[in-house]
């Protein structure tokens, strides 16, 4: 029931998948998959103060949670996106990727509380 989630918008992703349970189930595993790959570029190309490749992550990462109805995220991603590509406002990046991992790290504890198990 969508009233267990608090970080996935169920609904969305329902819609997404066509209420297809074989392909919400799918689209879960890709999700809680990609999520630490996605920390771990995000991690090292903020090191190397690689912004425009940062942005680029950003957008795809942007996608991923988007799919998961997880709008403010997304918001907040476009918003580092742009920024990183152009280099600009760099103090604010680090803000960025600790808010992409806790609230993706809370959206896949649901997820696989709710899926995967």
């Amino acid at each position: 029931m969508a009233e267990e989630f608090r970080y996935v918008n169920m609904e969305y992703l329902k819609g997404m998948a066509g209420d297809n349970p074989d392909l919400i189930r799918e689209m879960v595993e890709i999700f809680v998959q990609q999520i630490p790959e996605f920390n771990e570029i995000f991690e090292s190309l903020y090191e190397k103060k690689d912004w425009y490749e940062l942005g680029m992550q950003a957008h795809k990462a942007k996608s991923s949670v988007a799919i998961m109805g997880m709008e403010d995220l997304a918001k907040m991603l476009k918003e580092f996106e742009l920024l990183a590509k152009e280099g600009k406002e760099t103090e604010r990046y680090r803000g960025f990727i600790d808010r992409f991992r806790e609230e993706t790290q809370l959206a896949c504890d649901e997820l696989t509380n709710h899926y995967l198990k």
